[in-house]
């Protein structure tokens, strides 16, 4: 049963994977390399290290479904247990995720709060991976 979860996980959060994907191999086109690391494919260096850092809140990594994106190969080894979290949500909340996580923020950002440190869902990634 625990199988057939997470399979309908993967499938449910596909369509962001599939863009993590895509983003990951600009990256290998570019000079980056990947891993699998589990149930995640990881993505890091090439021109995704200036794509996240062309981001507002600058991350080392960023989840998409079931890939992860990181500058390198160490900021990925030290934000691994914070991703997953985010991969689990993406299980839960497929394709309504990226959706969901962008309206928190604008609506924390609108009440004068922080949207990324107050963002429920970086609160739960933050609280279970320490």
């Amino acid at each position: 049963m625990r199988k057939l979860l997470m399979l309908l996980g993967i499938l449910w959060a596909s369509p962001w994977t599939l863009l993590g994907i895509a983003v990951g191999l600009i990256g290998l086109m570019t000079g980056g390399r990947f891993r699998r690391v589990e149930h995640t494919l990881e993505f890091y260096g090439g021109l995704v290290t200036p794509l996240l850092k062309r981001l507002p809140v600058n991350p080392i990594a960023m989840t998409l479904g079931h890939t992860i994106l990181g500058v390198s190969s160490d900021a990925l080894d030290v934000v691994r247990d914070h991703e997953w979290v985010h991969v689990r949500q993406y299980a839960r909340w497929g394709p309504l995720f990226g959706p969901a996580y962008l309206l928190c923020s604008a609506v924390l950002w609108l009440r004068g709060k922080d949207g990324y440190r107050d963002n429920p869902f970086e609160r739960e990634a933050y609280s279970e991976a320490g």
